[in-house]
């Protein structure tokens, strides 16, 4: 399939869904659900770059920053605990009790430890973010092909070799799984955060126009949230592509002998 083929495919949902939404809210008369043409023009007349450098960015940089001390948190640990069966047997308990519980019901608690600033929302997502890529990494580690690693003891590949060029890359599509789930989850706590106490952010924005009745521009920033979810899932995509190359390749090496 070609780009141009592929491109057409993506965008042919969308587009559908946005001319139904078009056509079936047109003649709204619903004050909580207003025309789609009243929410665009309350998006050009909110989202400008003023309002996007005050409210959008603050709320991508707690985001990246939860986001990457989760990933160097999960990765790490998950690297250690997966590679000691003592120590994996010890704490797979406690670390499934802990990832179960949802970090939106800890923010309270949360906020009396480390107040309401950006501390308390970066914690939150690292909180919820961390277990994804942990126990992902955990799997990856454990899946890594024992003749491989027999191979590389046999050739000497020990110590941070060993680490770097057999165990990452054999782990790397489990950890990329994990990396992809806790960029959702990323977003989704980025958003909770915010509407618990924050003076400025996306999600806190959304809620004021709430509170406010604007509805047409309440709208506009949970779209505005939808383009920002879709925009960094295409990032990451792209990322992984790139970092997993050779094992799409290999995939594909195995499809066409299959």
């Amino acid at each position: 399939m070609t780009v141009a083929r592929r491109l057409l495919f993506a965008a042919a949902l969308p587009v559908v869904l946005f001319v139904g939404w078009w056509v079936l809210s047109a003649d709204s008369e619903s004050f909580y659900s207003p025309p789609l043409s009243e929410i665009l023009t309350a998006f050009g007349n909110t989202w400008t770059l003023a309002a996007i450098k005050a409210e959008v960015v603050p709320s991508l940089l707690r985001l990246f920053a939860g986001y990457l001390l989760a990933s160097i948190a999960g990765v790490g640990l998950g690297l250690a605990i997966g590679l000691n069966r003592r120590l994996r047997a010890t704490l797979e308990p406690v670390l499934e009790f802990f990832r179960a519980i949802p970090p939106p019901v800890l923010v309270p608690v949360i906020m009396l430890f480390a107040g309401i600033g950006d501390g308390m929302k970066v914690i939150v997502i690292v909180f919820g973010c961390v277990w994804p890529i942990l126990l992902n990494t955990v799997e990856g580690v454990r899946a890594v092909d024992s003749v491989v690693l027999e191979t590389a003891r046999s050739y000497r590949v020990t110590g941070t070799a060993r680490l770097t060029k057999v165990i990452l890359p054999s782990a790397g599509p489990q950890i990329v799984t994990g990396l992809r789930q806790a960029l959702s989850i990323a977003i989704i706590l980025m958003v909770i955060s915010e509407m618990f106490a924050a003076s400025n952010g996306l999600g806190f924005t959304i809620v004021q126009f709430q509170r406010s009745f604007a509805i047409p521009e309440m709208w506009s920033g949970i779209i505005l949230l939808g383009l920002l979810g879709f925009a960094l899932s295409l990032l990451f995509r792209l990322a992984e592509k790139r970092v997993l190359r050779w094992y799409e390749g290999l995939r594909e090496a195995q499809r066409r002998a299959g």
